[in-house]
């Protein structure tokens, strides 16, 4: 199963925000909103930043576009102004709506990561309003009710995990807490509940059961996580955001279950060949593999460890650039990446352009034998 490839990005071009004049300014902020967010979806922070003001300058208070304009300041490194855009909807302050925004609140709970309890109260209030919203929805007989109700647990379901894993992080003191452990099975058995059979309420407790030892279950977890959307297209809502399935590739890869990992990467690649962190994860996974080639007669899948190593190599060397040219923020990754690479020098490998390997041979097909297939693989 050779390293994916990256694929040059078509740049986009927007216009400038159009003028408002009198007559048309109230109609025009309906289109106003539907460009600034099609401009965030795009990655262009600054114009639709030029939007949103224009929206704000009509409708002070308008509650999407102050949403938008946290956004954005988060996008672009302005966190102090995304949270006070954030708090701006919620209560005490007086152009609070009511009820608040429940994504308000989750923002601010990814914001809290200094103050863990201040996060998990910002995930319960959110998971208050969605459950308050949800019991409107159940009764729904329409098929944009059922969408809206699905949306509604996959959120409450996020929510409920995000508090997990801030009670799980070795960061925190909470994971020493005696009820640690029971709060979080308590938190994702509601998730299940909410939700019967979401993939990641069980990717969740497939985590707690790695954290407890038990591997065995651990595995079943993930398979059943992985079989409930692998077999989606690329465009389907219900496949998973990328985050979500970059956190499977890392438990996959600590039970070394190599070949699913490869499978959800190039799944994560096909939407996004930019992505540093699957990028990290394949440079990583081709490095184990090749750990455990030496191990079992030199090969592994039909490959030699030096190829796997190479790949490896590949890799890592794309994140390592990547990780520069986009000026991204997790340092202890390309630390680690450079780590790699450093052992992978000392044993003689050397990226594909430096020593002449043609980059159009190869693919995934050098794995499983396959034409990219991702047909059913067992997880041995």
């Amino acid at each position: 199963m050779g390293r994916t490839r990256v694929k040059k990005k078509v740049a986009t071009k927007a216009t400038n925000p159009p003028q408002s004049n009198s007559s048309s300014s109230a109609a025009s902020v309906p289109a106003l909103l539907e460009k600034a967010q099609s401009l965030i979806i795009q990655c262009d922070y600054d114009l639709a930043r030029r939007f949103i003001q224009r929206i704000l300058e009509q409708e002070p208070t308008n509650t999407q576009a102050k949403e938008m304009l946290g956004v954005v300041l988060l996008e672009t490194g302005e966190i102090d102004a995304a949270k006070e855009a954030f708090l701006s909807l919620l209560p005490p302050n007086p152009n609070a709506p009511s009820p608040p925004p429940p994504s308000a609140h989750l923002y601010l709970a990814q914001l809290s990561d200094g103050d863990p309890r201040l996060a998990l109260q910002h995930y319960q209030a959110a998971i208050d309003i969605l459950s308050q919203q949800l019991k409107g929805k159940e009764r729904a007989t329409d098929e944009s009710g059922k969408n809206d109700e699905a949306e509604l647990k996959s959120n409450v379901v996020r929510a409920l995990i995000g508090q997990v894993e801030i009670w799980m992080d070795p960061s925190y003191d909470l994971c020493f807490e005696p009820e640690a452990e029971k709060t979080c099975e308590d938190l994702i058995g509601l998730a299940l509940q909410t939700d019967p059979g979401n993939p990641e309420a069980l990717q969740a407790l497939a985590s707690v059961r790695m954290s407890q030892q038990r591997p065995d279950d651990a595995k079943q977890c993930l398979e059943k996580a992985w079989s409930a959307w692998k077999d989606l297209d690329l465009d389907d809502p219900k496949l998973p955001p990328i985050p979500t399935r970059l956190a499977l590739v890392k438990l996959f890869l600590e039970l070394s279950l190599f070949t699913p990992a490869l499978l959800v990467l190039q799944g994560v690649m096909s939407s996004d060949d930019q992505e540093v962190e699957a990028w990290y994860l394949e440079g990583w996974c081709f490095f184990m593999m090749s750990e455990q080639a030496k191990d079992s007669d030199g090969k592994l899948d039909d490959l030699s460890w030096s190829e796997l190593a190479k790949d490896a190599r590949d890799c890592l060397e794309t994140c390592q650039v990547l990780h520069t040219n986009e000026g991204h923020p997790d340092t202890p990754l390309l630390e680690h990446v450079q780590e790699l690479i450093s052992k992978l020098d000392v044993l003689g490998i050397k990226p594909s352009l430096e020593d002449g390997e043609d980059e159009g041979e190869g693919g995934w097909e050098d794995v499983d034998g396959s034409d990219n297939s991702d047909d059913d693989v067992e997880m041995e």
